[in-house]
């Protein structure tokens, strides 16, 4: 009797067949990597676009690969804002989409999803693409309900959507 190791049988399972010879990967890859100037616009645009409709939130901002890289709270937003809106972030990243589509999309992993550490299925996060490529993620939260967190992320995003655009 043969005995097949565990991750064999799952690749099997997942219809996933043995890696093919391929030409040798290069050492280093070039990265699309959000600046900081371009994050703190991004969180500050987020909470102006709030501001101008009486709500008082916060804007965190992560990179590519999920670490802060901009994070400001309005001075009445509650203290607890920034924990969101990281989390939201968060959800946007690993989703690469819309934290309020993927909420819609997937509601049935919903309740596992929010006991991973740095993620929340809530609406309010937007990805932030540069070029085609996923460079990071706004998240919003504070405004009352998740859409209108997402409309100031919005309305941010198109703030620096020229810089987005054209970025090398």
């Amino acid at each position: 009797m043969k005995i097949l190791f565990l991750p064999t049988l799952l690749a099997a399972s997942l219809g996933v067949t043995a890696p093919q010879a391929t030409a040798a990967q290069p050492d280093m890859l070039p990265v699309k990597q959000i600046s900081l100037e371009l994050a703190r616009d991004i969180a500050m645009d987020a909470i102006e676009a709030c501001r101008a409709n009486g709500y008082n939130v916060s804007a965190v901002v992560l990179d590519r690969a999920g670490d802060v890289q901009a994070a400001l709270r309005d001075t009445l937003a509650s203290r607890h804002t920034l924990e969101i809106a990281e989390r939201k972030a968060g959800m946007s990243i690993m989703s690469g989409s819309d934290s309020g589509e993927f909420r819609a999309a997937r509601a049935d992993i919903r309740p596992e999803l929010n006991h991973i550490k740095g993620l929340i299925v809530m609406e309010g996060a937007l990805p932030i693409r540069a070029a085609g490529s996923l460079i990071g993620a706004v998240g919003v939260s504070g405004a009352p309900g998740g859409d209108k967190d997402a409309a100031c992320a919005a309305a941010a995003l198109k703030k620096v959507e020229e810089r987005l655009e054209f970025a090398p």
